[in-house]
């Protein structure tokens, strides 16, 4: 029951603003997984360090059971300043908790001493703290299996938890099937001849053909896609220049680019390159492409899904559990996991998220509500999966 985690809630909010207030970028992680390893440890799990980086898995065992299970946290924090105001708001320049990392670290860290001083299953748990979930490509999930994260500690089952701002406090959402988008980078850099900016006819101005290529982006999903299929093509970059006098030699682009399907995926990549090439040309200048392909599609096992959905009624009530809750276009490299080893991702409601308070914003903070939430449902979840 929640409640019997309800008596830790403090200590547990104590943990996650000592970690907020301490940020670490990916792969840098190397205060939290210290903080981590060595609270795990004390508890009793055999710990392993040094997974992909600044990765660590704590195993326990207890009884007979041949089953395994695998639950994951991710560690890592963004370069953002935060505009909180929070007593515990992060002391480091530059880099904040905007995306609840900190909590789901410490709802695992909750569960993990519950499960360790209760000893209510029969199996192997292995508890994953991952780092550089935030990364965007070669990313934390990726590196740890790539050192052989599922070889050295198999799993029957693999669960993940991120919380969603917008959806009442505690609930828990989840969907089978494809539930978070595939996402990918796209890095250009547009050449011209610099000049003076009195003198526009001197020179080839890339900012122009840059202007016209963003321009160009917008009919991509528009006119290319199958309006039955999901995409999106945002340009998050624009960047050319320093002085008004002066036409630059340069100008470069972001573009963030998600989608579900296979089909729809590689669509966008030809069209993509394919515009961008032609405007370019088509205003003198030349473009330099760089195409990063980023995380997979979360895959959720549907099998995974429904006993996790099972396992959230008992515990809070099916007024407070959705079972198919929307498609989402934001990323996650769990989905490398999902890709290895069956499981699922879900969501927990972190309440409203008015005034700038979602995820990946200045003013963003974790629900330390849910931290007891979250470790009830990790400790029952695996108290009937290692039965």
């Amino acid at each position: 029951m929640v409640e019997d985690l309800v008596p830790q809630q403090d200590e547990l909010a104590g943990w996650r603003r000592h970690i907020h207030s301490h940020p670490e970028l990916a792969f840098a992680e190397y205060k939290t997984s210290g903080l981590v390893a060595a609270k795990l440890t004390q508890w009793g799990y055999e710990v392993t360090r040094g997974i992909g980086g600044t990765g660590l898995v704590a195993q326990l065992r207890v009884g007979d059971g041949h089953r395994r299970l695998g639950l994951r946290a991710d560690m890592d924090a963004l370069p953002i300043q935060e505009d909180t105001g929070l007593p515990y708001a992060s002391t480091v320049p530059g880099c904040m908790h905007a995306c609840g990392h900190d909590g789901h670290t410490t709802m695992l860290l909750g569960a993990a001493r519950h499960l360790a001083e209760t000893r209510r299953f029969s199996g192997t748990l292995n508890l994953i703290f991952q780092p550089a979930e935030e990364r965007g490509f070669d990313s934390g999930a990726k590196a740890m299996i790539a050192d052989g994260l599922f070889d050295r500690f198999p799993c029957d089952r693999v669960f993940a938890m991120h919380n969603h701002p917008g959806a009442p406090q505690g609930n828990l959402l989840m969907r089978p099937g494809p539930f978070l988008a595939a996402g990918d980078r796209v890095f250009i850099t547009i050449t011209g001849v610099g000049g003076h900016a009195g003198r526009p006819h001197l020179a080839v101005d890339p900012l122009v053909a840059a202007a016209a290529i963003v321009m160009a982006l917008q009919t991509v999903v528009s006119r290319n896609v199958d309006p039955n299929e999901s995409a999106v093509v945002t340009v998050g970059r624009l960047r050319s220049g320093d002085a008004l006098n002066v036409i630059p030699t340069e100008a470069e682009i972001g573009i963030s680019v998600r989608s579900f399907s296979t089909a729809v995926r590689s669509l966008l990549r030809e069209r993509i390159i394919s515009l961008v090439n032609a405007t370019a040309a088509g205003y003198g200048t030349e473009a330099s492409i760089r195409y990063v392909e980023g995380y997979p599609v979360v895959q959720n096992d549907p099998a995974a899904v429904s006993f996790a959905g099972q396992v959230a009624t008992e515990l809070l009530g099916s007024e407070r559990v959705e079972l198919e809750f929307p498609r989402m276009m934001g990323s996650e490299d769990f989905a490398y996991m999902l890709q290895v080893c069956p499981g699922a991702l879900l969501r927990i409601g972190n309440g409203p998220s008015d005034g700038g308070r979602g995820l990946h914003n200045p003013r963003y903070d974790f629900h330390d509500d849910n931290l007891s939430v979250g470790a009830a449902f990790w400790s029952r979840l695996t108290e009937q999966f290692l039965v």
